[in-house]
């Protein structure tokens, strides 16, 4: 398990060394992130297949081509940033914690690339917003895990949601898209010695859609509702 774990960050970092004044030039101006996206989308696909993990994605529907959505789905492991990435061909960037940044060669892409938050600092959520919104405007998708974090107890099928994605969605009228991911826990857990290849599992729901939602009225109802459809197919694996 030690040696598959190594084995994880070096087809992690391998490929970023390899492909790094490619990956610097594209992520000089956000006007490139397309093409960066497309090479990030290829770079998570080396991890999933060398790790000996098979992805088999359901999707309740297509998702249209050049729209941007607010993808949201339960948060288990490193795995799932790959994973994001395989399930969606639309650009989207990601909101995430700022301690990934530390990641040696994986966080300085994850700094140029993807937006920041600091959860001890509450000035910090008002740049995520912002930040966002200017993503947004540019046609851009959002990838939030709205739990907050990995549960700390491993038996907490599904933690609660933070606001975020569900104001940030309504705010702009786009087009929610839930993601359920059924076996990134058992396959590649944060606990050291647990782990293993084998199929891995996503379902992408049908998207909500936002138009004619207020976030004073219908933010807190919005957020359960998209938990529950989440948790019921976890629930029900």
């Amino acid at each position: 398990m030690p040696l598959y774990r190594v084995w994880f960050y070096i087809l992690m970092g391998v490929p970023i060394i390899i492909l790094f004044p490619l990956l610097v030039l594209l992520t000089i101006s956000e006007n490139t992130y397309h093409l960066f996206f497309r090479v990030a989308r290829f770079w998570a696909a080396i991890i999933i297949y060398g790790m000996g993990f098979w992805p088999v994605i359901k999707r309740e529907e297509k998702m249209d081509k050049g729209q941007s959505y607010m993808l949201v789905a339960n948060h288990t492991s490193m795995t799932d940033i790959m994973m994001m990435l395989l399930i969606s061909r639309n650009p989207f960037v990601f909101v995430g914690k700022k301690e990934l940044a530390k990641i040696p060669i994986f966080g300085f892409f994850y700094k140029r690339t993807c937006i920041l938050v600091d959860r001890k600092n509450p000035r910090s959520r008002k740049e995520v917003f912002d930040r966002a919104r200017k993503r947004m405007h540019d046609g851009v998708g959002i990838c939030i895990f709205p739990e907050g974090g990995v549960p700390e107890d491993q038996d907490v099928v599904l933690d609660t949601f933070k606001d975020g994605a569900f104001r940030l969605a309504i705010e702009h009228q786009i087009p929610l898209l839930p993601i359920t991911l059924f076996d990134n826990k058992k396959r590649f857990p944060f606990h050291f010695f647990q782990g293993s290849p084998g199929i891995m599992r996503a379902k992408t729901h049908a998207a909500i859609e936002t138009k004619g939602m207020d976030v004073a009225g219908d933010k807190a109802r919005f957020r359960e509702s998209v938990r529950n459809i989440i948790l019921h197919s976890l629930e029900k694996a």
